[in-house]
């Protein structure tokens, strides 16, 4: 785990990045997806968001399991930033294997996040990476965090209608 939580010179905090590796089973999955839970409900993520990421997740992650070599690990880094929450998630592979980007899970994967990007690519580019040019498939996550304005309630149709009990936010 790297701890980055401290201040930067300019004041504004720093992202903080959580690496968790773990067997690449379908029973290791609950607790990857865990990570992803709770990491998004100390981010105020909504409860649907929280939700939406576990199951991202989870997806990403099983995909990930049916092109990774026997025995290897399933590599998760998770990045908290101000705006939200990246997930690198990676498995090492064989050369010339990706990351299958058709079907439902795929559709699934791009509906329960604002981003998702996902290919070969090697240990020295990959998060949490040995820097060696072994291959890997990876899969990357991010789901911004949606901050409510604000920006004062205005009686803009209570004015207009002459009722007290009507407001808009702008």
């Amino acid at each position: 785990m790297v701890d980055t939580t401290g201040a930067g010179p300019t004041g504004e905090r720093r992202s903080e990045r959580l690496e968790l590796r773990v067997p690449t089973s379908r029973t290791q999955l609950p607790a990857v997806r865990a990570m992803a839970g709770d990491l998004a409900m100390r981010m105020d993520f909504d409860l649907d968001a929280v939700e939406d990421l576990r199951l991202a997740v989870d997806e990403a992650c099983a995909t990930l399991a049916a092109v990774a070599l026997a025995g290897s690990p399933l590599t998760v880094v998770y990045e908290v930033s101000r705006d939200g929450l990246r997930i690198d998630a990676w498995v090492p592979t064989e050369s010339g294997v990706d990351v299958p980007r058709d079907g439902f899970g795929w559709a699934v994967l791009h509906t329960l996040v604002d981003t998702v990007e996902a290919g070969p690519s090697s240990q020295a580019t990959v998060p949490a990476g040995d820097g060696s040019p072994s291959p890997v498939a990876c899969i990357a996550l991010v789901k911004q965090l949606r901050r409510w304005s604000s920006a004062p309630v205005v009686d803009v149709l209570a004015e207009e209608s002459g009722h007290d009990d009507v407001s808009v936010a702008r």
